[in-house]
């Protein structure tokens, strides 16, 4: 070993301790009860077992367990059996120790954590379920026994995300698609809410990093001003407290970047016309906890006072918390400057169960022992919930994800039985949802509800405050259309589930009606003959030819017969007219097999993790999808699919959220490299008060001094408020910036914003 080698290894020595001894004071601070030698046992058996291992920014290894367990203590509360677990959460995958030997060192409740954290290696479950998916399907089975496994995951997930500059591009996008369609939604569901603001921002700055710096420069500009706004509203508020002698903290709650660019998104709005960007936090300590309701209230009388109230937006989460376990008082208030303002009024007990979510309450159960208690009924309910959807095996990985996706809803209304019991329910719910969500009988065989004592089709959404009657009959049985407007995951997973039941005896049928017909012309039953009936009646599966024959929508004849016995003559007639319909599509066909040979396959020997290059020479090599119509200049990704073609997703896409969180070893780095030779379609929608000659100002401006080709314009005017969409041949999004920048300058034109 020369000089510098026991220099370096000196170095990592003290930054491994010092970091552990951290970890130790905060542990020391926290109310748990102090059990440090297991937490020292459980650092130095990690510390062996990374011992010499390095990641992929030069660091020991072993910094990247305890940074876990310093964010599982600190940020989120937890005791010493989850510190062991995430001080030993990567020794199972990475070395050769097993689940049995810590089990037998530290105990099975530390064994049972490190095992629903210890990643499944793909291969297990082949090419078509997503091993990202079953690794989070694993991970919610282990869950729902102990909620510490998805706590410490997301500390693991957080550590990864704030160290994550020094993955390549493409493992950034997967990273960052996946937290924020699996993560972010986890730790709001958990309450973790500082967590869940920090996921999406990291995520955002990643995958779209332009926008995040432009909404960061944007804010820092804005802060003197609102800085401003917040004193002059707050005085007169302290002053009233203060004479009403309460202990309080008054602070001001700034919309994080990801809030405000989703937002800006949905809304299609500028950074200047989002007026919610400063919310108020009023934190008191009440004098005794029994009366801290009465106070929030006392202190809403008392601010209503002063500024006029929106009637339509006082929230009252203290007396039906959020799911989270969230509860405050929150009111939108008009300030003296003619800007609603919402004012949030909580305790210092509600403001840490906001923050921390349910690991603040267990902050108040003094003996430290983590065990789940009655009074955390939401997050059993939840639990429950997610173990349903487990035990139906959903054929898609994907299919699976989107179910429980449905279920991290943070939006939730509350509805009433027929005897006045209270019923959570996400919002947007139907009549449909809430049949199931008491019971899969009542679900399958409902005909319709009383909303209201009002009869209402099963499709009716349900508000806040509805006492809902369910309606069965015995004869009611599942319809295929009741997905269309199912909207929770429980009751999506079930009526799948008994449509999959039911087509299965369907098809079954199906296939005897086939056998009995080929038995009696004795020609042999083989899965060949199956798909050749199928493609003579243009049905691209077998099983969808066997469900039609099954539903009678299908009956075979001699046609059929004729094909099956090799006379070709008749099959051509099966195309029916189709076949003489005008030549020239035969062109059209040789022109698109001459494009589907020009697109690029990926080798078996690609490197992956350098980015793909468009040009105006290579751009017909790849599949651009019409998900979400990628113009250059849009952040881009490539998406390797089965036939081993690259698709070209945007980053924001939902399509490509999907594909980063399940196929996440599939993705690539995209850029652009054009010269602006190439046009692409744009459409800008309009909207405005009508005058005479507003049509032709928009076109004078896009035609004549932009130079730019329309091909289609479409207005409709009704009551003196026009709207339109404008189809435009541009190069690049900047040519769209400068249309929008152009027309918002036209005198009555309101609204200017790109759909596609």
């Amino acid at each position: 070993m020369n000089d510098d080698q026991i220099k370096r290894e000196a170095d990592d020595a003290k930054l491994i301790d010092d970091a552990f001894q951290h970890l130790i004071d905060t542990y020391m601070a926290s109310r748990h009860r102090k059990k440090v030698d297991v937490i020292t046992k459980a650092f130095n058996f990690a510390r062996q077992a990374h011992k010499g291992v390095r990641r992929l920014s030069g660091e020991p290894y072993i910094l990247h367990p305890i940074a876990v367990a310093q964010i599982a203590c600190e940020e989120v509360g937890l005791g010493s059996t989850s510190i062991c677990a995430a001080l030993l959460h990567d020794v199972v995958e990475d070395t050769d120790y097993t689940t049995e030997d810590i089990e037998n060192i530290f105990g099975a409740k530390v064994a049972q954590i490190v095992d629903g954290l210890t990643k499944i290696s793909g291969g297990i479950f082949g090419d078509k379920a997503s091993a990202q998916a079953e690794n989070f399907k694993k991970l919610l089975l282990t869950m729902s026994e102990d909620i510490r496994v998805i706590l410490i995951k997301i500390c693991d997930r957080l550590h990864n995300m704030r160290t994550l500059q020094s993955q390549p591009a493409n493992k950034q996008y997967k990273i960052a698609g996946e937290t924020l369609y699996i993560y972010a939604p986890l730790a709001n569901r958990l309450g973790l809410n500082k967590i869940k603001t920090e996921l999406e921002n990291l995520s955002f700055c990643y995958e779209h990093p332009e926008q995040y710096a432009a909404i960061q420069k944007k804010l820092e500009s804005t802060q003197a001003s609102r800085h401003i706004l917040f004193d002059s509203f707050t005085a007169p508020i302290e002053k009233a407290m203060k004479e009403m002698g309460i202990k309080y903290v008054i602070k001001e709650r700034v919309k994080s970047p990801y809030s405000i660019w989703h937002k800006m998104q949905t809304k299609h709005v500028t950074f200047d016309e989002i007026y919610d960007i400063l919310a108020v936090r009023i934190i008191f300590t009440p004098q005794n906890r029994e009366d801290e309701i009465n106070e929030c209230f006392k202190i809403y009388v008392a601010i209503s006072k002063i500024y006029q109230s929106h009637p339509d937006r006082l929230r009252d989460w203290i007396n039906h918390p959020k799911a989270n376990g969230y509860q405050a008082l929150h009111v939108t208030l008009m300030s003296k400057q003619g800007r609603w303002i919402e004012v949030q009024i909580r305790s210092d007990k509600m403001d840490e169960v906001a923050e921390q979510g349910f690991a603040a309450h267990w902050k108040y159960k003094e003996d430290g022992n983590i065990e789940m208690s009655e009074d955390d009924g939401e997050l059993n309910d939840w639990l429950h919930t997610i173990k349903e959807i487990l035990d139906d095996p959903q054929p898609n990985a994907m299919d699976f994800l989107d179910a429980i996706k449905l279920n991290l809803f943070a939006s939730e209304i509350f509805v009433f039985t027929p005897k006045g019991e209270i019923k959570t329910m996400p919002a947007g719910c139907t009549a449909l949802d809430f049949a199931f969500s008491i019971h899969t009988f009542l679900g399958s065989h409902c005909i319709g509800a009383k909303v209201n004592h009002k009869l209402v089709p099963l499709s009716h959404k349900l508000q806040s405050g509805d006492q809902v009657e369910i309606l069965t009959s015995k004869s009611q049985h599942v319809q295929p259309s009741w997905i269309n407007f199912a909207s929770t995951a429980k009751a999506k997973a079930k009526i799948e589930a008994i449509l999959r039941r039911d087509s299965r005896e369907t098809q079954k049928r199906g296939e005897e009606t086939l056998c009995a017909f080929l038995e009696k012309n004795d020609i042999q039953y083989t899965n060949t003959t199956a798909d050749q009936l199928a493609a003579i009646h243009n049905i691209p599966k077998r099983e969808s030819f066997l469900q039609a024959l099954g539903e009678r929508t299908i009956l075979l004849g001699d046609s059929d017969l004729n094909v099956l016995k090799g006379k070709k003559a008749k099959s051509q007639k099966s195309k029916g007219w189709r076949k003489y319909v005008p030549f020239i599509k035969s062109d059209k066909d040789k022109n698109n097999e001459q494009q589907q040979m020009s697109l690029f396959v990926v080798p078996e020997k690609f490197n992956r993790k350098k980015p793909i290059f468009i040009t105006d020479d290579n751009i017909g090599q790849y599949k651009f999808m019409h998900c979400c119509h990628p113009i250059p200049g849009d952040d881009i990704l490539g998406f390797i699919d089965t036939k081993k073609q690259i698709e070209i997703h945007k980053r924001s896409c939902p399509v490509a959220a999907k594909l980063k969180t399940s196929f996440g070893n599939h993705i690539l780095d995209a850029k652009w490299d054009m010269h602006r030779k190439l046009y692409f379609d744009a459409t800008i929608h309009i909207e405005g008060i009508d005058r005479i000659g507003l049509l032709n100002e928009v076109t004078r401006i896009i035609s004549e001094q932009m130079n730019i080709n329309m091909h289609k314009v479409v207005l409709s005017c009704e009551e003196g408020i026009f709207k339109g969409t404008l189809e435009v041949r541009i190069h690049d999004k900047d040519d769209v910036k400068a249309i929008i920048e152009s027309l918002k300058k036209v005198d009555n034109l309101q609204k200017v914003t790109q759909i596609m």
